[in-house]
């Protein structure tokens, strides 16, 4: 544990210039993009779904503030929102990658949660996509269906407005991962990705990715070249050391705008210091690959 807490202390130093609780951002979502695209064309053509919240995974299961109790975990993503919003005033951030070093240490969780966390705020609007191709798991914590998906589009099979799903919330949209393929690599190296998120990027307040853990692929290092910001998950007392280092090292040059140290105990005297987000251990933050 100290070891990784010594990781996680060395990548929050080199931000300590940022200090004061702001939520606001000259950076903001405009009516229009580039190619044609606009927000009104977004909601009108993409597909209107039922989102079925599975409470294990999700912190944020209404959209309204005072529809549920405050449940363990919400207070720390509201802190993870502030602190991007303060980096964001500091630099371009409105693309941002949620990774891992290794399977099963919380990033899918992370992004399902952040991005509701940005939506419950006036007027914010947030695109989630489901970047890991090899092991979609976002369309389960929101109930839905994975196909067609980030996949099927970048085969050439779907086209950008099928594959972008408006659920409960007002502002929130989704990109599920779609259709199982062979060849993830290949597709997001193709360059449709990346057009694609130049078209819709400045209809949104964030633009948030869930991509494949670093270590074992090379996906989340090409996703990272195409995004603002890389925000980095280790789980509490299960990433090794080593792998946690080796997942901050790849990124440093790549953005590298923070690390959340996931899944922490209650009672461990980390929480007052790094963010912590889950006291469970069930679903992603268990044994489910997240």
């Amino acid at each position: 544990m100290s070891r990784i807490h010594e990781a996680l202390k060395k990548a929050e130093q080199e931000r300590s210039g940022i200090a004061r609780p702001v939520e606001t951002s000259a950076v903001v979502a405009t009516a229009e993009g580039p190619g044609g695209m606009s927000f009104d064309l977004v909601r009108d053509r993409c597909r209107s779904t039922s989102w079925n919240f599975d409470p294990r995974t999700v912190l944020f299961g209404t959209p309204r503030p005072g529809d549920q109790k405050a449940r363990p975990g919400t207070e720390e993503f509201r802190t993870l929102r502030s602190r991007l919003y303060q980096i964001r005033e500091k630099q371009p951030l409105r693309t941002l990658l949620v990774t891992s070093a290794l399977p099963a240490e919380g990033k899918t969780f992370v992004a399902a949660n952040l991005a509701q966390v940005i939506v419950r705020q006036h007027e914010r609007r947030a695109l989630l996509i489901d970047a890991d191709l090899r092991w979609s798991r976002l369309h389960l914590s929101f109930g839905t269906s994975l196909k067609p998906g980030l996949s099927d589009y970048l085969a050439g099979d779907a086209d950008e407005f099928s594959i972008i799903q408006r659920g409960a919330y007002e502002n929130l949209f989704f990109i599920p991962g779609g259709t199982p393929c062979s060849n993830p690599a290949e597709l997001i190296a193709s360059g449709k990705l990346e057009a694609l998120l130049r078209r819709v990027a400045p209809l949104f307040d964030w633009v948030i990715l869930d991509s494949p853990p670093a270590v074992p692929v090379s996906d989340a290092s090409l996703l990272a070249d195409m995004c603002d910001g890389v925000l980095m998950v280790v789980r509490s007392a299960v990433t090794p050391y080593d792998m946690a280092q080796r997942a901050v090292q790849e990124f440093r040059e790549k953005h590298l705008v923070g690390v959340v140290l996931n899944d922490v105990e209650p009672g461990s005297g980390y929480s007052s210091y790094y963010y912590h987000y889950y006291h469970g251990r069930s679903g992603v933050n268990g044994k489910g690959k997240g």
